[in-house]
């Protein structure tokens, strides 16, 4: 496509509603499906495979709104009633793996498939193992305009950045994006979603995040406006706290191997799961290790059982109202948990050190330290008989605005809740029904993430 042509797109948001197809009207389809797991469907029975078997992107409606170049994106943004009533979906790879059947799992399909069927929502497909990242402003400022951002999962490994050499996007690329996702978090902005390659992109960016503000402080001498120094004494004194906890903090496995030193370890974040995990898997409350007896700081692990107390995740809510939670795993890495700790523990003390002097903060290179979350919550683990696989089985992120007093969340999981056990993607199926994705409990834990987070 050149800069002269526009896209093929339906210029309407929506594909099975007769009514407006907006942010509300996703918002109440999406309460609709949650509401039981008997209701009829409200929507019409319009099948999303307009061109019989085919469900792709690029390859018609609903599925042709696909970011491959610039041309795309600028058409995008010159139409903003499409990227404000759709969801986005960030591609890192062309797949997040093969099936059981050998077939490539492009994962992303289904969530456009959820998002249309249950909600009449639109996907916007940004194939960023195809296009590259673009410029990282002006992509962030219109995927956080919408519904809801999802990052996807993908094959390669974050502890390998040469897997990620043959596409468009590298490793580093991915990371600074994940971490601008986790920024734009507003009381204006789209919920986020991270998805297994996501959901370790997001643990990698708590932690460069975190050392970016200890570096920054360190290497300020003066604030403007703090006329006694306290307010930068302050920041020095908690950054001094976190990086002598960072530079000390072992990430251990079950087996004994340490996989990371400290902080700076590249596998400090994400490292080798024990056991691969393909399939179903039954999600349980995660549990916090007793204090004294994993070499984890015991501040880290208090700061985690108030976080817990104080804040709801919607999955470990979801866990305890259901009887069980089948959901399908696909991945080899894990996000360690001693990283989410650590980054928990850490964000919380920034918060309360920044609270009382952000008139200053904010006039000052610092000012995105705003911005950071507040909190990171883990929700739940896996685990095959009695032992736990993965311990970080999926998070929440809390955002305190402290001028309003509204506590925002976005998530993030190891699992796939748009896949179904098969682990096929719709079109290589039988799509789904709406009967059918009822009862599912993957269809409604992804349903219920969106809801919430759009909630806020």
């Amino acid at each position: 496509m050149t800069n002269e042509q526009a896209p093929n797109w339906n210029l309407k948001p929506g594909f099975l509603s007769d009514g407006d197809s907006d942010f509300e009207a996703a918002h109440i389809f999406l309460g609709r499906f949650l509401i039981d797991r008997h209701c009829a469907d409200p929507l019409c029975d319009r099948s999303l495979m307009q061109d019989g078997e085919t469900f792709e992107w690029g390859k018609g409606r609903p599925l042709e709104k696909v970011i491959y170049s610039e041309a795309e994106f600028k058409f995008l943004m010159q139409n903003p009633q499409l990227y404000r009533n759709a969801m986005a979906i960030i591609e890192p790879w062309h797949h997040v793996g093969r099936n059981p059947m050998g077939e490539e799992v492009r994962a992303s399909l289904n969530v456009a498939y959820l998002a249309q069927r249950l909600a009449d929502c639109d996907a916007i497909c940004f194939p960023m193992w195809s296009s590259g990242v673009f410029d990282i402003d002006k992509v962030v400022s219109i995927i956080s305009a919408g519904v809801a951002i999802v990052l996807e999962g993908g094959d390669p490994s974050v502890r390998k950045p040469e897997t990620f050499a043959e596409g468009q996007a590298s490793l580093e690329d991915l990371q600074t994006l994940t971490e601008r996702i986790l920024l734009a978090r507003s009381p204006t902005s789209a919920p986020a979603i991270f998805i297994c390659l996501g959901h370790q992109l997001a643990a990698q960016a708590h932690v460069r995040l975190i050392q970016r503000a200890v570096e920054q402080v360190f290497a300020l001498e003066t604030l403007k406006f703090d006329m006694d120094g306290n307010a930068l004494k302050a920041l020095k004194r908690v950054c001094r706290r976190i990086q002598a906890v960072g530079q000390n903090l072992k990430v251990k496995k079950k087996t004994g191997q340490v996989v990371a030193e400290n902080w700076h370890g590249t596998e400090f974040a994400v490292g080798p799961n024990e056991l691969q995990e393909v399939g179903g898997s039954c999600l349980y409350p995660y549990q916090c290790p007793n204090i004294g007896g994993s070499g984890i700081p015991e501040e880290l692990i208090l700061a985690h059982e108030v976080t817990n107390h104080d804040f709801e995740g919607v999955i470990d809510t979801s866990i305890n109202y259901e009887s069980q939670l089948n959901i399908a795993m696909f991945h080899t890495d894990e996000v360690n948990e001693e990283a989410i700790l650590f980054a928990n523990w850490a964000y919380r003390l920034l918060h309360e050190v920044v609270v009382p002097y952000r008139h200053i903060v904010t006039d000052s290179s610092l000012s995105w330290l705003n911005k950071l979350p507040y909190a990171v919550k883990i929700l739940c683990s896996t685990a095959t008989g009695d032992e736990v696989v993965t311990e970080c089985a999926a998070t929440c992120i809390y955002y305190k605005d402290y001028e309003s007093r509204i506590i925002r969340r976005s998530f993030s999981c190891q699992f796939h809740p748009e896949l179904l056990s098969d682990l096929r993607v719709v079109g290589d199926r039988k799509p789904p029904s709406y009967a059918e994705l009822k009862i599912d409990d993957g269809a409604r834990l992804f349903a219920r993430l969106l809801y919430a987070g759009m909630q806020e």
